[in-house]
């Protein structure tokens, strides 16, 4: 029989990644070295202790059953110390945390969570595809935010329109910034909190990338901003910080009614995260924050080889101040679509394509730093055989 979809589902966005995903495999499949910096998946393994916690927890039997409702105290208590230790904040483990099935869980509950259909939600452009996703599924407006590099890729609150201020109930930030590589200030986070509380508007923050800094400067936290937990949350993965992608394991923190909806909500849909995964991302949180260290500094090297070998051949763009991506215009003559449908053709090289975050993200493409310095000179010195710069 033939049964046809819920509307809900067809009023998804097309996803974007899995589409990304599917034309590097089909150049893979014939046979073809494809150089990948499309991804967002890091490259690097989970570090060793973590493993290891992870193996001895798998052998406990009381794991073997259903993990609680809300999560592993002890995994919410290693989420207040981590936020103490790194950032000065101070969060009820029972309140002001919820534990996720990896941040994208969260980022597309939240919406179904707190808004009713046709509520507005401010997100930015270019930004993450997914929070279109948990907009589309609440049946919610979406308002964009655009980031231009002239206003440092940060949203411009003076410009949003009077009446979509009225109506927003919600807001999407991201920062260190997924695709731009942008960072925050405490003073944009300061006019953040301050913007959110006059109109009444729910923040977001997707911190995904909060370990990942450069020049020696660490990217703030929202919940360090005075007043942030009155207006909104943080959303913090270990995916990226300890390259723990594929266990799935992140948290929510920050304002108790917010908090709490999300764990009402998902009470319903699922019973937590394995406790094994729980006490390996305690031990994570808890132990020694080398391993994070040295991926930072690996990330900043990828970064300044990639930028200055791009610069090399006559692509100028700015360096990432964090995350693993890099943000570069394409040349003259060319779409983000275009340009990177030549690379993965001719050069065999994968490439983002800006409009795939937003109608602000044309003219750029997004460069993963996920590979080792070696394959990105290489994935550039092929784009310069196209003589394309």
């Amino acid at each position: 029989m033939d049964f046809e979809i819920s509307q809900s589902l067809k009023h998804l966005p097309e996803q974007f990644f899995a589409r990304l995903a599917s034309d590097v495999q089909q150049y893979v499949q014939k046979g073809y070295d494809v150089i990948n910096l499309g991804q967002g998946n890091p490259d690097q393994p989970t570090p060793e202790h973590i493993v290891q916690a992870m193996q001895e927890a798998v052998a406990k039997p009381e794991y073997h059953k259903y993990s609680p409702f809300g999560g592993q105290p002890f995994l919410k208590e290693a989420i207040c110390e981590f936020y103490r230790r790194e950032y000065g904040v101070h969060l009820d483990p029972e309140k002001e945390v919820a534990i996720l099935i990896g941040a994208k869980h969260g980022l597309v509950e939240l919406p179904r969570a707190l808004l009713n259909p046709g509520d507005m939600v401010l997100v930015p452009d270019p930004g993450y595809p997914d929070y279109w996703s948990g907009i589309a599924l609440a049946r919610a407006r979406m308002e964009r935010m655009p980031l231009t590099k002239e206003n440092e890729y940060l949203p411009d609150y003076d410009s949003i329109p009077e009446t979509v201020k009225h109506l927003a109930r919600m807001m999407f930030l991201n920062y260190p910034n997924n695709p731009t590589g942008a960072t925050a200030s405490p003073a944009f986070f300061k006019e953040t909190v301050r913007f959110a509380s006059e109109n009444q508007i729910c923040v977001v923050h997707d911190f995904a990338y909060g370990a990942i800094g450069f020049d020696g400067i660490k990217p703030p936290s929202f919940l360090e901003t005075d007043g942030a937990k009155e207006v909104g949350i943080e959303v913090y993965t270990l995916s990226k910080t300890y390259n723990m992608a594929g266990w799935r394991i992140a948290f929510a923190a920050g304002n108790k009614r917010v908090i709490g909806a999300l764990n009402l909500l998902q009470d319903h849909l699922h019973c937590s995260v394995f406790s094994a995964i729980q006490e390996a991302a305690r031990v994570a949180l808890t132990g020694s924050q080398q391993c994070v260290k040295e991926l930072r500094q690996m990330y900043e090297k990828r970064r300044n080889r990639f930028i200055e070998a791009a610069k090399d051949i006559g692509w100028h763009a700015d360096a990432p101040k964090g995350s693993f991506f890099a943000w570069l215009p394409v040349p003259d003559g060319y779409t983000s679509e275009s340009f990177s449908r030549e690379v993965l053709d001719k050069a065999h090289v994968a490439f983002a394509p800006g409009n795939g975050f937003g109608e602000h993200g044309e003219g750029f493409v997004r460069a993963g730093l996920l590979t080792t310095e070696n394959r990105m000179k290489e994935a550039v010195q092929r784009i310069k055989d196209l003589e394309i710069f």
